[in-house]
């Protein structure tokens, strides 16, 4: 399969938190200017400096804490993540026979949930940056490759549908990770970002920050004795807290070329963004 590498070039900023579920028209969209990149969030010195040790730092904290990493997702959801998974999927169009590329696929989460919705008759290809979260996917219908968003292993339009569960936060260009999944989309495909989004009220968002960025590490602690294991559940909190907005996240699925472009809200916080790859004329 090919496999291009995307450029790198500087860094640009954040902003402020949109509106609830809503369709999003394909007009007036403000395009990036040449040379630029569109990072998730704003650099978090706590963790890394650049975008290079930003990189290093995502791939080591999850081949870390790969063992451990379900125990507490688990822990994190009360058990009810593979549940909410496949509800999203089937509301994004997810149906039997489909071809699904699982992008940021980790220990198979979402891609488990795909493979039982697609059914025999579909395939799935998982993709992500770190091997040692893979291994832990018990996917045996499944094939695993390891590559990063922005530079998909992947044929162009081999994909009815695309997915991606909770990972557009590590991201380093979320424009050029859209245009992958464009490329990799068959004309009418679908696609699917699932994500956490902060809370617009600041009673509820103190109460998810100091849930996320306190009680959760301390119980990772616990429960796994990995200092690593901790480390990551705070920083998934200062992603979260750093995340560009919903709006800008839209324009860019809108800059990419995809069409029927939507956002959907559960319980405040669980954002689905989903859209289509436009058929041809």
């Amino acid at each position: 399969m090919p496999r291009s590498l995307p450029p790198h070039s500087s860094r640009v900023g954040a902003a402020s938190d949109g509106g609830d579920n809503a369709r999003v028209q394909n007009d007036h969209v403000k395009p990036r200017a040449p040379g630029t990149i569109l990072p998730p969030h704003a650099p978090l010195p706590r963790y890394y400096s650049n975008e290079e040790e930003h990189e290093r730092f995502v791939r080591h904290m999850f081949d870390a804490t790969a063992l451990d990493y379900e125990r507490v997702e688990r822990m994190l959801a009360w058990g009810t993540g593979s549940w909410y998974r496949r509800q999203a999927l089937q509301r994004a169009g997810l149906a039997k026979g489909m071809r699904v590329v699982d992008v940021g696929t980790g220990t198979g989460l979402l891609a488990r949930e795909a493979l039982e919705l697609c059914g025999a008759e579909g395939s799935l290809i998982g993709v992500d940056p770190s091997p040692a979260m893979m291994a832990q996917a018990q996917l045996p219908t499944a094939a695993l490759l390891e590559g990063r968003a922005e530079a998909l292993p992947c044929a162009s339009g081999e994909a009815d549908f695309v997915c991606m569960g909770y990972a557009l936060r590590h991201l380093s260009d979320l424009d050029q990770a859209l245009s992958e999944f464009h490329r990799v989309l068959r004309p009418g495909g679908r696609l699917l970002m699932l994500e956490i989004t902060r809370p617009r009220g600041a009673i509820a968002r103190w109460a998810l920050k100091g849930y996320m960025r306190r009680v959760v590490p301390a119980a990772a602690r616990l429960l796994t004795h990995s200092a690593d294991t901790a480390t990551l559940w705070r920083y998934y909190w200062d992603t979260i807290e750093a995340c560009i907005s919903p709006n800008e996240v839209l324009d860019a699925m809108r800059r990419a070329g995809f069409s029927d472009v939507k956002r959907h809200m559960e319980l405040g916080i669980f954002c689905e963004y989903t859209a289509s790859r436009p058929r041809a004329a």
